[in-house]
């Protein structure tokens, strides 16, 4: 195979290539509004996603009022250390 065949093959594979990227950006520019949109709507989902249902704040479901953390268990230790007994 002469030099002259591998590099015609080397240039259409270029060419290929070269078409390839331009029809992608081209592509991209065109459709950039849908695809921004389509970004932002999957950015929104996981977002509200992540809150654990507080997407559909008006759909009936309660909040939790965090009152259950605020309170020590029973069992738990106390931090502040017990007051000192007077001695009469």
């Amino acid at each position: 195979m002469s030099c002259q065949k591998v590099v015609n093959v080397l240039a259409v594979a270029s060419f290929a290539v070269s078409s390839a990227v331009v029809a992608s950006g081209l592509y991209v520019y065109v459709n950039r509004s849908s695809i921004i949109d389509g970004v932002k709507q999957q950015a929104i989902d996981a977002a509200l996603g992540s809150l654990g249902g507080l997407g559909g704040l008006g759909g009936g479901t309660e909040l939790p009022l965090g009152t259950n953390d605020l309170t020590p268990a029973d069992d738990a230790p106390t931090l502040a250390p017990a007051a000192p007994q007077a001695s009469l």
